[in-house]
């Protein structure tokens, strides 16, 4: 029997360490150190599999939410420009109310052209590239262009108060000359709003990353958004609320004061069995009409092929007035609804972040601008839409295009 002492020792080797020294692996430890390696080797490789995808899908979102940015920008541009080209090509379109409309659509067009594009390279970039000049000009436009807009749809609501409420006297003032002025003045009250950044600017003379209006000044942010939202949201409410029960009043005292009269008319109905190739009115409530009557139903074979249709002109009147009343509500409605849920989460998000910075994401704000943004795409829908003439003109104006083309 052997001694203990003669006993071989494990074979060991000596190999180069990966990150430098030597590592000394015996055959006891060798398969759990080459587990290691093999672990180690698959993380790595997970790791950039993870990072790949996620620079994939990266790119993908930013392609899909620059095409969806870019067709909005130009749906916009398009709808504006066929509003302000219907209103010029057609003559009974060129009256004060529809030189307002065209006004509005000239403020959203420049919101299409000057804003929306540098904001959507922007909002897929979340840098900014284009130095303190451009940006400057931007902020400026945009403030100016998107109040400008506003301001428009509480001129307009003003307009259409004033015809409703005061229509004689205010058919002789409502002119060319006086819609200018109202225009005159909204955009006057847009660049008192957009200019006060401008006086505390500071030029940076490192390279810029973003661009983004001064919300350290409180007073200006209070402002700012009472001017261009907060008050005009105020008066839009109590017009377009003055506007419908005016309306309403106007519907109902024409329904009351045109009472109805009901009339009943039969015939017989020809190519039927035993029937007359004549028709006889019926006067209801007349012992005439009732000779006639039996005179008519005399003549046939069958009495059930006599037709008699009943009007009563009391309830088509009020169909008529409960009709116009629903469509007045349903455009009002619409109105108001489409610019307050466009607005009120862009200027909620701006005077709530300049008091509290982390109360929101960062992210909403570009969701928020896009969302009032959209407010100029549907504009030129709601407001030449609901107008007949406008259809009229803006179907000619498709259908001249057309058979030029």
């Amino acid at each position: 029997m052997e001694n203990a002492s003669q006993l071989k020792p494990p074979t060991t080797t000596t190999t180069p360490g990966i990150y430098g020294g030597d590592y000394n692996l015996s055959t006891s430890n060798y398969t759990s150190n080459y587990t290691y390696h093999v672990v180690n080797n698959f993380t790595t490789v997970s790791t950039s599999e993870t990072d790949a995808n996620k620079e994939d899908n990266n790119v993908a979102f930013q392609a899909g939410l620059g095409l969806t940015l870019t067709l909005i920008t130009l749906a916009t541009t398009l709808s504006n420009a066929f509003v302000i080209a219907t209103i010029y090509q057609s003559r009974k379109l060129h009256t004060p109310a529809n030189f307002l409309i065209a006004s509005l659509a000239v403020t959203d067009l420049l919101v299409s052209m000057l804003v929306m594009p540098i904001s959507a390279l922007y909002t897929v970039s979340q840098t900014w590239t284009l130095g303190q000049v451009v940006c400057d000009i931007w902020l400026s436009s945009d403030i100016t262009c998107c109040t400008a807009s506003i301001l428009h749809l509480c001129v307009i609501a003003l307009d259409r108060y004033w015809a409703i409420t005061d229509a004689v006297e205010y058919t002789k003032k409502r002119t060319m000359r006086r819609a200018a002025g109202m225009i005159a003045t909204a955009w006057v009250i847009a660049i008192s709003i957009s200019l006060p950044p401008f006086f505390w600017r500071q030029v940076k003379a490192e390279e810029m990353t973003s661009c983004n209006v001064n919300t350290d000044h409180i007073f200006y942010t209070i402002y700012s958004t009472f001017g261009a939202f907060y008050i005009p949201t105020l008066l839009l409410i109590a017009l377009y609320g003055r506007i419908y029960v005016e309306a309403r009043k106007r519907i109902l005292k024409q329904s009351h004061n045109k009472p109805g009269k009901r009339l009943t008319s039969a015939h017989l109905i020809t190519n039927s069995p035993g029937s007359v190739a004549s028709t006889t009115s019926l006067n209801y409530g007349t012992n005439d009409t009732t000779s006639q009557c039996e005179n008519a139903t005399a003549n046939t074979a069958n009495v059930n092929q006599v037709k008699v249709t009943v009007s009563d002109a009391l309830l088509e009147k009020k169909r008529i007035s409960a009709a116009r009343e629903r469509k007045a509500t349903k455009t009002l409605g619409i109105i108001l609804g489409a610019y307050i849920i466009c607005w009120l989460p862009f200027f909620i998000y701006t005077l709530i972040v300049a008091f509290c910075e982390s109360c929101f994401h960062p992210e909403l704000f570009d969701i928020f601008t896009w969302l009032g943004y959209l407010n100029s795409l549907i504009n030129p829908i709601i407001y030449t839409m609901s107008n007949e003439d406008f259809k009229k003109a803006f179907h000619k104006l498709i259908r001249f295009r057309c058979c030029r083309a």
